[in-house]
This record gives C-alpha cells, sequence and structure tokens, in this order.
C-alpha cells in the first residue's frame, strides 16, 4: 500500500532489511515545506468542514434532541409533554447562532479527523520504521472504533438514563420543568457524548503500552482493585452528575479493561514462544 512518497508494505522483490527507515536523508528545508504543506492541507479540510456542516446544523440537532423527545412521549411524563410545545427552548436572541456555532466547531472537527490524520500520517510515516507505522495504523483503527462505540453507547442507552434520573430527581425535589435550556442540554449532550469516546480509549492505551512492554499482564491482574477505583473515579468526572450514568460507563470500562490483561497475556505468550 503506497501513501504519498513511502508504502506501508515490503514491494515485491524487496531485498531490504525488514525493519528499517523508508524516507531517504533530505535537506532540512524540504522537511520544513512538507510540514508547511501538512498545516495548510489540515487548515483548509478544517474550515471545509465547518462550512460544509452549516446547512446539516438542523438536522444534527434533531438527531440530538431524539433522547429528551423519546422520554416525553413516556407516559410517566405525559404531563411534560403536554405543557411544553418543544423539548428544547432558549431565552435569548442568540441561543440559535450558539448553537449553530457549536455544532459548526464539534460537527466540522469529527467530520475532519480522518482527512486530518491522512495528511499527518503522510508527512509523519516515511520518518517511521515499518514496525512502528504497523503500530500506529493499528491504534488509528482501533481507536476510532473504540471512539464510535463509545458514542454510541452513550447516545443510546447514558443520555436517556441521565435524564431520566435527573427527571426523577427534579419532582423528587418539589421543582417543575419549565423547559430544557437549548444550550445547557447542548453542552451536556456533547460533554456525554465525547466523554464515552474518551473513556473508551484506555484499552488501546493499556495495548500500546504493554505492546512496548511498559506494563505486564501480571502487573494489571495485581492492580485491579486501584483499577476499578480509577475507572469509577473517571467515570463520576466525564458523565453527567447522577450515580446511574456512572455505574454504565464504569462497567463497560472495567470489561475492557480485563480484556486488555488476557491480550497482553497473549501477546506476551507468542513473544516467548518465538524467542
Amino acid at each position: 500500500m503506497k501513501i504519498g512518497r513511502f508504502t506501508l508494505g515490503k514491494p515485491a522483490g524487496e531485498t531490504k532489511p525488514e525493519d528499517e527507515y523508508n524516507d531517504p536523508p533530505r535537506p532540512f528545508m524540504e522537511h520544513l515545506i512538507d510540514l508547511r504543506d501538512c498545516l495548510i492541507h489540515c487548515a483548509v479540510t478544517w474550515v471545509a468542514s465547518v462550512i460544509l456542516v452549516i446547512p446539516l446544523a438542523p438536522h444534527i440537532l434533531k438527531w440530538m434532541q431524539a433522547p429528551v423527545t423519546k422520554l416525553f412521549k413516556l407516559e410517566k411524563y405525559s404531563d411534560l409533554a403536554g405543557r411544553i410545545p418543544a423539548p428544547l427552548q432558549t431565552m435569548e436572541a442568540t441561543g440559535g447562532f450558539e448553537v449553530l456555532f457549536k455544532i459548526m466547531l464539534w460537527g466540522g472537527t469529527t467530520l475532519s479527523l480522518p482527512l486530518l490524520f491522512f495528511f499527518i500520517s503522510r508527512f509523519v510515516f516515511p520518518g517511521l520504521k515499518r514496525s512502528e507505522r504497523t503500530i500506529i495504523l493499528f491504534c488509528l483503527f482501533t481507536s476510532t472504533f473504540l471512539f464510535l462505540g463509545g458514542v454510541w453507547m452513550a447516545y443510546s442507552a447514558t443520555l436517556s438514563i441521565a435524564l431520566d434520573v435527573l427527571l426523577k430527581v427534579n419532582r423528587w425535589m418539589n421543582m417543575d420543568l419549565a423547559f430544557f435550556n437549548t444550550m445547557p442540554y447542548i453542552t451536556l449532550v456533547m460533554k456525554t457524548l465525547v466523554a464515552f469516546g474518551l473513556a473508551f480509549q484506555m484499552p488501546l492505551l493499556l495495548l500500546a503500552l504493554g505492546w512496548f512492554g511498559i506494563i505486564t499482564s501480571k502487573m494489571l491482574a495485581e492492580k485491579w482493585r486501584l483499577a476499578i477505583v480509577i475507572v469509577f473515579v473517571l467515570a463520576m468526572v466525564l458523565t453527567p452528575p447522577d450515580p446511574v450514568s456512572q455505574i454504565v460507563m464504569a462497567i463497560p470500562m472495567l470489561g475492557l479493561y480485563w480484556l486488555c490483561i488476557w491480550l497482553i497475556r497473549l501477546r506476551e505468550l507468542a513473544k516467548r514462544k518465538r524467542d
């Protein structure tokens, strides 16, 4: 596979060593020119992605509004659905622009990430060995998969649970909900989605440390009590302020933690057998 001026695999008939650099020595100015081109491509891609998100902003807002709309359709919240004309409202004339601006930034950045990674890898990869490029590519693909998995879990389950708990607390405290203010709600949704996506990167970090021999499966297995404490502290910081959301995040993270132990153990056994 060829990206730019370097290849990811060994060409047919290649007689060079298995693990070597494939970027020939070049003048320092050429590296600066490549860096400039990389930054320009990244900037243009990000700006174009932000602009492309503008006509999609109402649909994205509707997608983000779906959890609370679905919640209001439940029988126990039928009084709210009849009293509130729309789940999301704003008290400021600039509310729509503020929501649009936030969706543009987050949506444009998310949309541009694949091309940003491509331009950065095209600049960095020639200076890496074949084994290092393989590890980075594995981490990029796995990171994307884990991030999307975390976002899906947060959107499909956690947001509805968190909103349900918050509404129940309001009723228990005899505080009627007038409406969902749009900006705090959008901030809550984005924070939850990004938090789950980032939290699901923990297995990748552990696997990378285990791959380079910095940590071992035995070390992780012995520290499982400390891992539980750290996971629940992270869940408390990253999720909305209710214990149910924290548990929903913590349980999958603990499952991924034990999965990492087994994967690192298999890696150690394979390496020992090869040696």
